[in-house]
């Protein structure tokens, strides 16, 4: 596991862990693994930061050192092209975590694997590129290391315990202080997202099915809605949040912005298509199952309380949240 502490790497390890794989963890010493893994350090964005992999000598009698590595990269695609091409001869197999954002923008409601991808991705790329040319150049970087043994999964809106994003955390946090809460638009409005569990566990079962390529991986189309993911952490939090619904038009003449200001919404239109409306029928019939919502909302407030209640965020993201200013101005109306 390249990294492996945090968020989808860790739901990655603990869930290996748990089916009583052998697990090597290779990330920077900055948090600290789940007890029973093997650890290796080093910092892939440093000269010589891959070290301590390379020290792992390939068996050379045919077999691999490892089963399956698995990258969540999502930095400078030349970071993902250097471990893949020293990883290629140590490991069967290798699970890429991408993302639904390779496709070319706007994708259509439906969109399938055999989308139209971005353009200009190089496997050679540093860390001035965005975010879907850096993930479009790590699938090629795969790809390229490890051919028809690589996995490319490509994740859309990723929730669930350990996560470092700040969306559902932001929500837990906000309705467990109570009182009237904004809540955009429609309450029916379907959405679609994977808790990174389900993730995990979907792609360790792929790795050790043989399966290759790309899939979409999220739950389908209306696997739950605004209303019951929010109603969902009411009922987690124990509060007495009243969630007021506000109209998409009052929100955005407000200057409010959908995804980051009010995380996982969107209103209606190209972006939402894009997020909340694509094809999963591949991964699905490959055996991806996604847990109700409920589970979700209530497995991550149970961890957010048990770490303190303030959620981790990663540097490379921006906060999340809706000034509190701007909501009150709202809710009066």
């Amino acid at each position: 596991m390249l990294g492996g502490t945090e968020f989808v790497g860790r739901a990655v390890t603990e869930s290996a862990l748990a089916r009583g794989w052998e697990v090597t963890v290779f990330h920077r010493g900055r948090h600290a693994p789940p007890p029973g893994v093997a650890e290796l350090l080093g910092d892939r964005t440093e000269e010589g930061g891959l070290a301590a992999l390379a020290a792992v000598a390939p068996p050379g009698d045919g077999t691999h050192t490892w089963d399956v590595v698995v990258d969540t990269w999502s930095g400078a695609p030349s970071a993902v092209r250097d471990a893949a091409r020293l990883l290629s001869g140590r490991a069967a197999r290798c699970v890429y975590v991408s993302s639904r954002s390779v496709y070319d923008y706007p994708a259509p409601a439906g969109l399938d694997e055999d989308g139209p991808l971005v353009e200009g991705a190089s496997p050679d790329a540093g860390d001035d590129v965005p975010y879907a040319l850096a993930k479009r150049g790590g699938e090629l970087a795969v790809l390229d290391a490890f051919g028809d043994r690589a996995v490319l999964a490509r994740a859309g809106l990723v929730i669930g315990p350990w996560e470092n994003v700040g969306r559902l955390p932001w929500w837990l946090t906000r309705i467990a202080r109570g009182g009237p809460v904004l809540a955009p638009g429609r309450p029916d409005a379907a959405l679609q997202y994977i808790d990174a569990r389900d993730l995990a566990a979907w792609m360790l079962d792929a790795a050790e099915a043989g399966l290759h390529g790309p899939y979409n991986l999220v739950s389908r189309p209306g696997h739950t809605t605004m209303g019951e993911l929010l109603n969902a952490c009411v009922r987690a939090t124990g509060s007495d949040a009243e969630l007021r619904w506000t109209d998409t038009g009052r929100i955005l003449a407000a200057g409010v912005e959908p995804w980051t200001d009010l995380p996982v919404w969107l209103p209606p239109g190209e972006l939402y298509d894009t997020l909340h409306q694509g094809d999963v029928g591949r991964a699905h019939a490959a055996g991806l199952r996604c847990r109700p919502v409920e589970e979700t909302v209530a497995d991550t407030w149970a961890w957010l309380c048990d770490i303190g209640g303030t959620a981790p965020q990663r540097a490379d993201r921006p906060p999340t949240g809706l000034d509190p200013a701007t909501e009150a101005k709202l809710l009066a109306g």
